[in-house]
């Protein structure tokens, strides 16, 4: 039996999501009648449509928001008529990850990473990730990535990284250019509902997350005590996103040891929680919004983790 879990990050959760490209109002519990999807096709009390998964998956979180080099959507497809059951989420598709979907029975894998990003010239048993899409197709598995189009639509990622905080303001560092009146795009710059320490804004940031230990980048001529106002924000790997931003704190996954150097000797601290710590908890906050009915069960990884630990 599987058992989905909750996990709600301080005010976070009970947030309205709005995706204006499709100018519909989507909540953590249902879609509201406007987006003309009031249900999943369900199949004779036999889970879903794969197809039809797919479709909403793209209404809560379009395809086209994702950034250009990016590789989204359904990746590995055995059957677009594929019933699905169980879906599991993920932040990396690794083998192990893939034993644990066999072992439940999921019949869908979404992978925040995508599992192919570079050209593949063979699929065979010689390489990790040609291994997993071969025995996704032999188990019937299909795999859905979103990346970053989860990353700039609103109530994303970046917005799950950012509720570590209590804000006054939150708006996109890299706006859309389709959609330049609304908050999608990469990063986020927030304006703090009023100064903290840089000392708090560690234990904010572990107590999010759920990290003991980070990395910290100091400023020059400042300490843990000296106030924060403003932090720019990139989940993953932030230094195309952050870099020139004016803001007292940059928080993202990772960062080269150059550019960290150059923001603390421009005065901004830096927090470095890992490239996928700085994601994988807003698979929880994910799982609450899809819809959930008796025929289909969605859990979140429990093997997955990020290949680096600081001990």
């Amino acid at each position: 039996m599987l058992v989905t879990r909750t996990l709600v990050h301080k005010n976070f959760s009970k947030k309205t999501f709005f995706s204006s490209t499709s100018k519909h109002f989507l909540t953590s519990q249902h879609f509201v009648r406007d987006t003309g999807i009031r249900s999943l096709n369900r199949c004779s009390n036999m889970g879903v449509k794969l197809r039809d998964i797919i479709n909403r998956l793209n209404v809560m979180a379009p395809l086209k928001l994702a950034e250009s080099w990016d590789n989204v959507g359904v990746l590995v497809e055995p059957d677009s008529d594929k019933i699905i059951e169980t879906i599991l989420l993920t932040i990396d598709l690794t083998e192990d990850v893939l034993e644990e979907a066999i072992e439940n029975k999921a019949q869908l894998i979404i992978s925040y990473h995508p599992n192919i990003f570079k050209s593949l010239k063979t699929v065979s048993q010689n390489h990790w990730k040609e291994r997993i899409i071969i025995k996704c197709i032999r188990n019937g598995i299909a795999v859905f990535s979103p990346h970053t189009s989860w990353d700039s639509v609103e109530g994303g990622v970046n917005d799950w990284l950012g509720s570590a905080f209590q804000t006054q303001s939150s708006k996109a560092i890299l706006k859309n250019k389709e959609y330049p009146d609304s908050n999608i795009g990469a990063g986020r710059l927030l304006s703090l509902a009023a100064p903290i320490t840089f000392r708090k804004a560690i234990d904010d940031v572990k107590e999010h997350i759920g990290l003991s230990h980070l990395r910290i980048g100091v400023s020059r001529h400042k300490d843990l005590d000296s106030l924060i106002s403003t932090v720019a924000l990139c989940a993953g790997s932030g230094t195309s996103v952050l870099n020139g931003v004016q803001a007292d704190l940059y928080l993202t996954g990772e960062m080269m040891h150059h550019d960290v150097l150059e923001a603390t000797q421009n005065g901004i601290h830096v927090i470095l929680c890992n490239h996928s710590d700085s994601e994988r908890g807003y698979l929880e906050h994910f799982q609450e919004k899809l819809i959930k009915s008796e025929n289909i069960n969605v859990m979140v990884s429990k093997v997955d983790r990020d290949c680096l630990t600081i001990v």
